[in-house]
């Protein structure tokens, strides 16, 4: 198994963002997962959507939307982790 941190970013309160990462191998099995990296206690802070496009007959790009659902700027991490 690979895994890995793909971007970092800030997303300010309230607010969304979306990013693309581009030329994975079609035949992996990647899955996204999106962290905070701003410590903030009794709630949670983000959520996110993972979106596909075939962009060729070998590769995969993938469009992630990250929501700020707290009050406050939040960092983020957004992780991988091909399980094949």
């Amino acid at each position: 198994m690979r895994v890995g941190v793909q971007f970092r970013g800030t997303i300010p309160a309230g607010q969304a963002r979306r990013w693309f990462t581009f030329n994975w191998p079609q035949g992996w099995h990647v899955v996204w997962y999106v962290v905070p990296a701003s410590p903030r206690v009794g709630a949670p802070q983000i959520e996110w959507e993972v979106e596909v496009e075939r962009a060729s007959g070998a590769y995969i790009t993938y469009w992630i939307t990250i929501r700020n659902i707290s009050p406050a700027s939040v960092d983020i991490e957004a992780r991988y982790a091909v399980l094949n």
